[in-house]
């Protein structure tokens, strides 16, 4: 379940569907992504097909990563069965 956001934006949209701090050709993918995160129980839940799903390197606690378009990904951390600090970035 996601318990914490990062980004302001993301968090609105995961919120009411919709947000002007993230373009609108991207919620759909977003959402799509955010609510697949919701329901998983461990990071590699996420290694969806069409996510490209991996840590990132060099950041404690790990942090992973799913692609949503071009080079925005969703960000986040696990502690336990909840995602945390999820983030929108380009990181890149």
């Amino acid at each position: 379940m996601i318990k914490s956001f990062r980004s302001k934006p993301l968090a609105q949209l995961w919120a009411t569907g919709t947000t002007a701090g993230i373009d609108k050709q991207k919620h759909k993918r977003t959402l799509l992504r955010l609510e697949t995160l919701d329901q998983a129980e461990q990071p590699e839940d996420m290694n969806v097909q069409g996510y490209d799903f991996h840590p990132l390197r060099g950041q404690y606690p790990i942090r992973y990563s799913v692609h949503v378009n071009g080079p925005w990904c969703v960000t986040f951390e696990f502690e336990g069965k909840d995602a945390y600090r999820v983030d929108f970035e380009q990181y890149h």
